[in-house]
């Protein structure tokens, strides 16, 4: 298993009730009646009930499904994220796992909350930031997926202020630099320059240096993001 696996499970004992425990059900549920109809499902890693990867799939799923349809490209993204960090065949097994998730209407802000209870601050704000690059995956993150996202990080307790600095990172708008700083196009000069300490601090890829080179990976991307919005505000405002 991955490093980012093991991030994201933190302390498995934690799935086996709740939501997250009746999603486990399910999954395994039809994994034993497919196999009874002699339908193919994930032979090579057997299912458990504190197999917390399934929780990943249902959050997917959701993020999926927002705008009314599945689009090859969302499916393509959460394919290729799976094979980067799980390896090609757990990949293929959580797939299938993954169409049964999708054909099943699971509500996504129960999970969302038994997560927050568990997992650390800097565990949820990458969280969200995987569900992001699925919803923009087909080159625009639409209305639907917008509130369904919002939804998911109040229950997930992250702050406005963080959401909205992720969704910068996503959703372009005019303001966008200022919102991945967290603050307004009214901050003084003083006031960017310590937004900027603030933020590539809390997004700092050393904060998550224990957790493997995954999450790292996933975390330069964002520490990169807050360089780039600092720089567009430094040039903007010719900031020494």
């Amino acid at each position: 298993m991955s490093q980012y696996a093991k991030w994201l499970g933190g302390g498995l004992g934690w799935v086996l009730g709740g939501p997250i425990g009746a999603v486990i059900g399910f999954v395994l549920g039809n994994a034993v009646d497919s196999r009874k109809a002699g339908q193919p499902y994930p032979e090579t890693h057997e299912t458990t009930p504190s197999d917390f990867t399934v929780t990943l799939l249902v959050l997917a799923a959701a993020v999926m499904k927002a705008d009314g349809k599945v689009v090859k490209s969302e499916l393509d993204y959460v394919k290729e994220f799976l094979k980067r960090n799980f390896g090609l065949t757990r990949a293929k097994d959580m797939t299938l796992m993954l169409r049964d998730i999708v054909e099943k209407d699971f509500d996504p802000l129960p999970v969302c909350r038994q997560i927050a209870q568990h997992m650390q601050h800097a565990g949820r704000l990458e969280l969200l930031h995987l569900l992001f690059g699925i919803a923009q995956s087909d080159g625009a993150v639409d209305a639907g997926e917008l509130r369904l996202l919002e939804a998911m990080a109040h229950a997930l307790r992250i702050s406005p202020a963080d959401y909205q600095s992720i969704q910068a990172m996503f959703v372009a708008s005019y303001d966008d630099a200022y919102k991945i700083l967290e603050i307004t196009p009214e901050a003084t000069d003083e006031e960017v320059k310590k937004a900027y300490r603030k933020m590539a601090a809390k997004h700092h890829p050393d904060k998550v240096a224990t957790l493997g080179e995954d999450v790292q990976k996933a975390a330069h991307e964002k520490f990169q993001k807050v360089n780039e919005a600092y720089e567009k505000i430094r040039t903007r405002r010719g900031i020494k």
